[in-house]
């Protein structure tokens, strides 16, 4: 299957940018006790260093799916689509349990295992490997759908205790499930995310589109969704379980109007992250030259950039720990804290968390560049995996 540059190019983009967010949240020194968008702790500068990196998931999702529309229609085969859905649905669940929360904690007694965006991504691939005799139309519908209705779902009248609410919960919403001296917590409810991976899925044919006519019904897309977000977000009514508020100055008003919710992906978050990916597959359409090659050496190996970049992070933060002082034996790693010991203050502040991210950036570009080679040039079953 041919490349598609736009996609190579926005995906790189958001691969780089998400890096930030892991740095930030790993490294800096107020990050295990303080949200970076808690308006009454932060700033201008640390909220944005979070919100720009909320682009990063809903573009994953959403062009999984268009990913997986046009691997698709390239095999032209519904059932070797699902069952090669089906079997990587299943293993990026593995994956982001046995390998990604490794990365992420550095516990290998597996105290906290969180599912996050890797796995919510297999679920999706799972579902839509079951819905793929389906049409277009109506996947779409399926998939705009959960996108502007599942911010209702907590009005659903059930009782609190019953056992109903308690099992469909974790699939619309955020939890935590302690058992013995562990938690499972679900981050990534699959139900919202499987919105925007249906209407990856069912957009995917605007890629079959000539390069022109892709430019230009993304931008209008992309402005569309912007200005819906706009109007939708002003209203303050519906969309976001977080209505906006005036605060203390303009400049804190206007981050309260931006504060949208991820944790599920609210109505407002999906029209401004995804309104901004339409944005930047517009502009990347056609576009030629150093900065477009480079990030589409990230944007074409994304699930190994996204393995390895968890464990160089981890392991720069062990070699700043151990610079300011902290003993392996003092590192916690079964807390969740990524080994920070609670009750000391570690970490570097918001200037060189931004210069450990370029460096981080840049040390992956070489291993990225050359397993995307490796992966063209060969063409054994488990590249598809990686």
């Amino acid at each position: 299957m041919k490349r598609i540059n736009s996609i190579d190019f926005t995906r790189g983009l958001v691969m780089i940018i998400m890096a930030l967010d892991h740095v930030r949240d790993l490294i800096h020194v107020d990050s295990i006790a303080e949200s970076p968008t808690n308006l009454a702790t932060t700033t201008p500068v640390l909220f944005f260093t979070r919100w720009i990196t909320y682009l990063c998931a809903p573009t994953f999702v959403f062009l999984a799916g268009t990913s997986a529309y046009l691997s698709f229609r390239k095999d032209n085969n519904l059932v070797k689509s699902r069952n090669f859905l089906l079997k990587r649905g299943l293993y990026l669940v593995l994956l982001e349990f046995l390998v990604v929360n490794l990365g992420l904690f550095f516990d290998v007694g597996y105290h906290t295992l969180i599912f996050e965006v890797i796995a919510t991504i297999g679920v999706g691939f799972i579902i839509l490997s079951l819905l793929l005799k389906l049409s277009l139309r109506t996947i779409a519908i399926i998939g705009l759908a959960i996108i502007f209705l599942h911010n209702l779902s907590p009005i659903i009248p059930l009782g609190e205790t019953s056992l109903l609410k308690k099992v469909l919960t974790p699939f619309f919403a955020p939890a935590a499930f302690p058992f013995s001296n562990r938690v499972f917590v679900m981050a990534y409810p699959p139900i919202p995310w499987l919105g925007i991976m249906l209407a990856g899925f069912a957009l995917g044919r605007f890629f079959e589109l000539p390069e022109p006519r892709r430019k230009t019904l993304f931008l209008k897309i992309g402005s569309a969704a912007i200005l819906l977000f706009v109007l939708v977000r002003f209203i303050n009514v519906y969309g976001d379980s977080v209505p906006w508020s005036s605060q203390k100055n303009a400049v804190f008003t206007f981050l309260s109007f931006m504060n949208v919710t991820k944790y599920p992906p609210s109505l407002v978050f999906c029209l401004i992250t995804l309104g901004t990916m339409f944005l930047f597959l517009a502009l990347s359409e056609g576009a030629k030259g150093r900065l477009t090659d480079v990030l589409s050496v990230y944007g074409k190996v994304p699930l190994f950039y996204f393995l390895v970049h968890f464990f160089l992070i981890h392991f720069i933060l062990l070699g700043i720990l151990l610079l300011q002082g902290v003993h392996l034996d003092q590192m916690e790693f079964a807390s969740g804290t990524f080994g920070r010991p609670k009750g000391l203050q570690t970490g570097l502040p918001l200037s060189a968390i931004y210069l450990i991210w370029v460096g981080v950036v840049a040390i992956l570009y070489r291993p990225c560049k050359w397993f995307g080679q490796y992966k063209a040039k060969h063409k054994e079953w488990w590249l598809k995996y990686i």
